[in-house]
């Protein structure tokens, strides 16, 4: 009989996956930066970049708290919000939306990225993981604020324009 499933087994496979997420991000964000248009989205891909970079060693630094190795697990979820951010790339390529489809992708990927901070932060505070609620939290603060840029950038010009 397998041993009963614990919060702190949902936190790391969890953690697991947000390691993934963020290793497959890193790989993303060149190339939405490469493929915008308007320089304060390329700017602001390559901000985020260096950000994502941050918030891998971080996710490492947690999985060092938990005593596990820093390893990936496959998320479905973010594989299918780059695949769909590929499809807009190649199918706008060149067209006034294309900044507008971009800025919607990165958004997607903010919005899974928060709500997974969100609830690790949740989980560690529950199991007693003070110097990882910190380490998440300031992960998750980053992430809000790429979210607020990408909206300006969206309302102050992409959207017009793609209009």
């Amino acid at each position: 009989m397998s041993k009963e499933k614990t919060l702190e087994d949902l936190f790391h496979d969890t953690l697991k996956d947000m390691y993934y997420a963020e290793r497959k991000i890193l790989k993303a964000l060149p190339k939405m930066a490469r493929a915008a248009q308007a320089p304060e989205l390329k700017a602001a891909f390559e901000k985020h970049k260096e950000q994502t970079e941050t918030h891998v060693e971080r996710l490492q630094q947690v999985f060092e708290l938990i005593g596990k190795r820093a390893q990936g697990k496959t998320c479905d979820a973010i594989e299918g919000i780059v695949a769909e951010g590929e499809e807009i790339m190649e199918e706008f390529k060149g067209t006034p939306a294309l900044d507008a489809g971009l800025i919607s992708s990165a958004q997607a990927v903010e919005h899974y990225e928060i709500s997974r901070y969100g609830t690790l932060k949740t989980w560690a505070k529950t199991i007693g993981l003070k110097d990882a609620v910190s380490l998440l939290d300031a992960t998750l603060k980053e992430e809000v604020v790429t979210d607020e840029d990408l909206t300006k950038i969206a309302t102050a010009q992409a959207n017009k324009k793609a209009a």
